[in-house]
């Protein structure tokens, strides 16, 4: 084993640990709905689905990056995404917790981790310079990362359910983040930071104004 070889592994764990705060802030905001005893059921299985889905993401990037608008759907579905988190299914925590399963969840986090992860793989790909094996030993490295960071988020969230408008906020940025990248839309903003931070600021707009304006209908319907 070469220096070479754990130059690029150490590179590729230190990307996913970077980029891997979307990852624990999705999976805690789809695991707050679970009963307790589902939580671990959810953030670990979620996780070791996603993370093994990415590698092989990851290891077919080359054909990825053939994908036309591939940041402008992933930029829009990731909105979809972080609207429908912080949106209140219910009005009583216990129905929350009877309609939404662990399936539910494991769904949602996969689903938003090949969405949100299109950065990842491109960078993770770039590093491993070739060599699969790398891909799969630094992936597999950060799922008790992710899983640790989730277990966080999720006890801040149950102690502070504001801040699932804050998390959704995140996940939008990252969202303006892959539109940015689109190279239709990049090549209109051409690295202009003002353009950049519009974009932003209009997703995570978007995304308050949305989960606001729908938990305050299921807010009036409860009280009238």
């Amino acid at each position: 084993m070469d220096l070479g070889y754990i130059w690029s592994f150490l590179m590729i764990v230190i990307i996913d640990i970077v980029l891997g705060g979307d990852n624990a802030i999705v999976i805690a905001l789809a695991c707050r709905k679970l009963p307790y005893k589902q939580r671990n059921i959810a953030i670990i299985f979620g996780s070791i689905t996603a993370i093994v889905l990415r590698i092989i993401l990851t290891i077919g990037a080359i054909y990825v990056l053939k994908v036309p608008f591939l940041h402008l759907i992933g930029g829009i579905l990731l909105l979809y995404i972080a609207c429908k988190l912080i949106i209140q299914e219910e009005d009583n925590l216990s129905s929350i917790k009877e309609n939404y399963t662990v399936f539910h969840a494991i769904r949602t986090i996969v689903f938003a981790d090949l969405v949100m992860g299109i950065d990842n793989v491109l960078a993770i790909a770039g590093a491993s310079n070739g060599k699969p094996s790398l891909v799969i030993i630094g992936l597999s490295i950060s799922i008790p990362i992710i899983i640790w960071g989730s277990k966080v988020v999720l006890w801040f969230l149950e102690r502070y359910p504001v801040l699932s408008f804050v998390g959704a906020s995140v996940l939008s940025i990252t969202a303006s983040k892959m539109l940015i990248d689109e190279p239709a839309i990049n090549a209109y903003i051409n690295g202009r930071n003002d353009m950049e931070l519009i974009v932003s600021s209009s997703c995570v707009i978007f995304t308050i104004i949305i989960g606001y304006y729908f938990n305050n209908i299921r807010y009036r319907k409860r009280t009238s």
